[in-house]
This record gives C-alpha cells, structure tokens and sequence, in this order.
C-alpha cells in the first residue's frame, strides 16, 4: 500500500453490505501475508455508539491487533459500517486514507437471509412477509441510532444507492472499490485481484472459493413469495438505478432489477 497510509493505523476497511459475503472475503483475508488479521472479524468500532466520538480512543482499536503480523495492513470487516450513520465520517476522521471495500448482493436475497439470521438469533418473531411489510412499524419515531435498526433494517440495508452517494462525499472515488457478492463466489480469483491491485498488495495465495456462511438448519415458518420479491424489488426499484449509475457495476441479472421490468 501506498506510503501516504499510515501502517500503524487501520488501512482497509470492508463496509458491506451484511449477508454480502463479507465473512468468505474475511477467510481470504486471513489467508494473504502482508495483512495484519484483527483478533475478531467485526470489530464495531466505528458504530460503537457507547464512545465519546468527541475524543475517540483509539487505542481500543489498536488493541484488536496485538499480535498481527508485523508491518501487515490492518484492516477491519465490519458489514455495518456503510449503513450506520457517521461511521464513515468517524473512519473519515480516523484515517482519510483508508481504501475502503464494499460487497453488494441483490436486495431481495440480501433482505431474506437478513431476516433468517435474526430468525436463527431470535431476535426476530415475524416471518419474513410481515416482517418486510407491517414490521417496519417497529422503526418508526426511532432515531437512526437506535438498536432495533441493526435488526430490523431489512429493506432499509438494500437502499445501496444512498448508501453510495453518502460514500462519495466522505471520500474520493479512487478510495472505494465496489463489488458484486456474486463474482466472490463464481470468479474469486479475479475479484481478489482487484482487491490485492487496490491495496496496493501482492496477489493472493491461489485458493479454493469459500461459502464461510451457510444458513441454519432450522425451520423457518414460510418460504419467500413471488409477491414479497415485488415488494422488495418496488421498494428499492428508483435506488438502484441510482446505485448502479454511481458504481457501474451490471446488476441486469439480480431478481429485484429482473422483477422491476
């Protein structure tokens, strides 16, 4: 990576999107050796909303990587990160240089398995149908800052358009790189080296593509529809025509752009 980044401090960022593939890219990660592994994967610094963002100690931060590789780019996997208001500025503030990656899947298969992990935690109730539909109810009046969002965001998480337009004006074009879910499974050598090429890092040892996330065995009270493919693909149909112009990346094939035409 360039000089100008400051090796003492997290340089690399991967902000999402959450059930994007972030945990398989993490696996990858681990394996390259001019990057320094946190002790954890998500370290929820930066949406860590119990800190005095006022005068941030970093060293928490800093303390996820006692024992990292020496001279390694640190770098932190937290899938939130682009969806959680002012964490890009507290990375912003933190590190102006961070190279910052971002792994988007369709909405719809996004939303879904959202949902599945929070069925699984039990942090959710309502099956997918309601959830989507008279569940938003549940965010209603709250803050943006407020807990049930992390939970219960699943149409809200597939805005990505937003989420980009807000990217680029906290940081440069050239500072983010953004990528479809689908290739890391299909393609991953070709999307590990854009990734090594904008990190300014030798290629990544050949490996075997990873599925570190496999959904529970657990019953789930009903199967997706067709009608709540609609209502999520409606319901995202205007910010992905933004998303796709802002990223240049071909979404033709995802089942929410299929179902909008």
């Amino acid at each position: 990576m360039s000089a100008s980044l400051n090796m003492q401090k997290v340089s690399a960022f991967v902000c999402g999107a959450q059930k994007g593939g972030t945990t398989s890219l993490h696996a990858h990660f681990r394996d390259h050796p001019d990057l320094a592994d946190p002790k954890v994967k998500e370290l929820h610094f930066f949406d860590n909303e119990s800190i005095n963002w006022s005068a941030p100690d970093y060293g928490k931060l800093h303390a996820f990587f006692a024992g990292a590789r020496e001279g390694g780019i640190r770098y932190d996997i937290t899938p939130i990160y682009m969806f959680w208001p002012g964490a890009l500025e507290r990375i912003a503030a933190y590190n102006p240089d961070a190279r910052l990656i971002f792994l988007f899947r369709d909405p719809f298969e996004r939303a879904f398995s959202h949902w599945a992990m929070e069925w699984a935690r039990k942090a959710e109730q309502l099956p997918f149908a309601d959830a989507i539909r008279s569940g938003r109810a549940r965010l209603a009046g709250l803050p943006n800052y407020a807990r049930a969002w992390r939970v219960y965001s699943y149409l809200e998480r597939g805005l990505y358009g937003r989420q980009v337009e807000h990217a680029l004006t906290i940081f440069p074009q050239h500072q983010l790189l953004f990528l479809r879910s689908e290739d890391l499974r299909s393609d991953h050598g070709r999307v590990l080296e854009k990734i090594s090429q904008f990190l300014d890092l030798p290629g990544f040892p050949p490996s075997e593509a990873r599925n570190e996330h496999v959904r529970a065995e657990i019953d789930y009270p009903a199967s997706p529809t067709e009608d709540d493919k609609h209502h999520v693909a409606a319901f995202v149909a205007r910010d992905l025509e933004r998303f796709a112009r802002l990223t240049g990346l071909d979404i033709s094939q995802w089942p929410c752009t299929l179902h909008n035409f």
